[in-house]
C-alpha cells in the first residue's frame, strides 16, 4: 500500500470520530422565556395556520434547531403540541354542545375527519365516544 494512503487510513478514524460539536460555545439554546412566548403564541393562535418558521423566528433559532429544542423541552414536536392544544379546545366545545363539524373548523382542523383522527390519537376515543363517556 502507498505510504500516503496508509497515513490517511490511520488518520481516518480520528477524523470521523470528531466530537459532534466542535464549537460548543456557539451552540445557542432557546431561553425559557422565548419558549414560554412560543407556547403562549400557540395557545392563542391554535385556530390559525401556525408556521414552524414563525415559531423559530420568535425564539431566535433556526428552524431545525428550534424543532429539536422544542421536542427536547416539551416532549412533543411543535405540530403535535399544536394538535394537542386543538384537541383540548375541541373537548370543551363538544361538551358545550357544539356540533363536530363546527368544532373542527373552529379549532383549526381541516374537517371533521381530521379532528376525529387527532382526537383519537390524543384521547384514545373518538369525539362521539368522548361525549358518550362524559354524559354517562
Amino acid at each position: 500500500m502507498n505510504p500516503r494512503f496508509e497515513r490517511m487510513a490511520k488518520a481516518g478514524p480520528r477524523l470521523i470520530a470528531a466530537p459532534k460539536s466542535a464549537y460548543p460555545s456557539q451552540v445557542v439554546e432557546a431561553p425559557d422565556s422565548a419558549l414560554r412566548d412560543v407556547l403562549a403564541y400557540m395557545e392563542a393562535n391554535f385556530d390559525k395556520s401556525v408556521r414552524l418558521a414563525e415559531l423559530a423566528e420568535m425564539s431566535a433559532l433556526s428552524v431545525s434547531r428550534f424543532a429539536t429544542v422544542f421536542r427536547q423541552r416539551i416532549g412533543l414536536s411543535p405540530y403535535k403540541y399544536l394538535c394537542r392544544v386543538r384537541v383540548r379546545r375541541a373537548q370543551l366545545l363538544l361538551l358545550a354542545g357544539v356540533p363536530g363539524a363546527v368544532v373542527a373548523a373552529e379549532v383549526g382542523f381541516f374537517d371533521q375527519s381530521h379532528l376525529a383522527r387527532h382526537f383519537k390519537r390524543f384521547c384514545g376515543v373518538t369525539p362521539t365516544e368522548f361525549l358518550q363517556q362524559a354524559r354517562a
